[in-house]
């Protein structure tokens, strides 16, 4: 599938004194590209249902493998694809980039899931409009 890019400028408060980023912004920041590629497609990542529920999206896990430090004042570019669609989740990679240079890559997988008001989770088969817009849309 296609790349979708979301972009965005470290911010102070994402570093240390020294002004370099904490390694935990960049698993924020895959999942901020994540919700962006949704809303994108004309999706949410929190669909409420009419019971009170909510189809959502849950991490079954998630990794980050880091290159090389963003500092603060970057401009950093997030490539985020769907590299696999499953019966019930979808696994996202996801690359950093400041310029041409890589800094971080990683994975995330997440599980279709009903979210019960009481706070229950069951994965479920995803359901066709997220299937479909997900499958027949580049993510360019």
């Amino acid at each position: 599938m296609a790349e979708f890019i979301a972009r965005r400028r470290v911010e102070f408060a994402n570093t240390d004194m020294a002004g370099i980023v904490h390694f935990s912004n960049f698993y924020r920041w895959m999942e901020e590209a994540e919700h962006e590629y949704f809303r994108s497609l004309g999706l949410t990542i929190m669909q409420k249902r009419s019971d009170g529920s909510y189809i959502g999206w849950p991490r079954v896990s998630a990794s980050c493998h880091f290159e090389a430090p963003a500092f603060h004042e970057d401009e950093l570019e997030i490539r985020l694809r769907v590299e696999r669609i499953g019966y019930k989740s979808l696994t996202f990679y996801a690359e950093f980039f400041r310029g041409d240079k890589r800094l971080a890559y990683g994975r995330m997988k997440t599980a279709c899931c009903i979210c019960g008001i009481e706070g229950s989770l069951e994965s479920i088969q995803i359901p066709e409009e997220y299937r479909a817009v997900i499958e027949e849309t580049p993510a360019s």
